[in-house]
């Protein structure tokens, strides 16, 4: 559910495809710390 949340984030505000992994590969790191 979470990683749903950091992805519709991303989805929002960041419309170019590198940027968005960025967010999805930074939320991963968090949920995983």
């Amino acid at each position: 559910n979470r990683l749903k949340d950091f992805r519709a984030i991303a989805t929002r505000y960041e419309k170019r495809g590198h940027q968005f992994l960025a967010g999805v590969h930074l939320a991963c790191i968090l949920l995983w710390l």
